[in-house]
C-alpha cells in the first residue's frame, strides 16, 4: 500500500508545507538523508501553545505531537515530491515545553511516532529522543525534528 493510500485510509490530508520562521530552510539533503527542522504544534492554524503538566495533559500533547508528524510528513512530501520514496524515518527529536515536574516526555512523543509508524509501516519505525524544555519558541507545547532517509 503507498503512502498516500494509508494517508487516506486514515483520514489524513496533508496541509501545505510551512515556511520557516526564521533564517533557515525546513528541509535540507545530504546524500539520501533528508533532515526536517524543528516543526511546531499548530492547532487550527495558529501555534498550539501549552506547558505540559502545568497547562495540558499528557493525552493534550499526544494530540499535538500527532499533529506535528502530520506537518512533518507534508514538508518530506514537498521535499521529495513522493512520499513513496521515503526508504526509511531514522530519528525523530521532541521537545516537550513542560513544568519541572513533568516526566511524562516520551508519552507525549508517542503521539508523533505511533503516526509516523501507522503512515511508513516498517520504514516509519525509528531512533529517538524526548526532552523536556523550559520553553519552545512562541510559547509552543511541542517541537519535533526529523530525519529520513530517501531511495537514490
Amino acid at each position: 500500500m503507498s503512502v498516500y493510500d494509508k494517508l487516506e485510509e486514515l483520514g489524513i490530508t496533508l496541509p501545505a508545507a510551512g515556511a520557516p520562521a526564521a533564517s533557515y530552510v525546513m528541509s535540507a539533503q545530504t546524500g539520501k538523508t533528508v533532515l526536517l527542522s524543528g516543526h511546531i504544534a499548530k492547532r487550527d492554524g495558529r501555534v498550539w501553545v501549552g506547558k505540559l503538566g502545568q497547562t495540558m495533559t499528557t493525552e493534550e500533547g499526544q494530540a499535538a505531537a500527532r499533529a506535528v508528524a502530520i506537518d512533518l510528513i507534508a514538508t518530506l512530501h514537498a521535499h521529495t515530491g513522493n512520499l513513496d520514496k521515503i526508504s526509511r524515518i531514522v530519528k525523530v527529536m521532541s521537545l516537550v515545553n513542560s513544568s519541572p515536574e513533568f516526566t511524562e516526555h516520551h508519552l507525549v512523543t508517542n503521539g508523533a511516532s505511533e503516526l509516523l509508524a501507522a503512515v511508513f509501516g516498517e520504514r516509519g519505525k525509528h531512533a529517538r529522543s524526548a526532552f523536556g524544555v523550559a520553553q519552545i519558541p512562541l510559547g509552543a507545547c511541542v517541537e519535533i525534528e526529523l530525519t529520513a532517509e530517501v531511495e537514490s
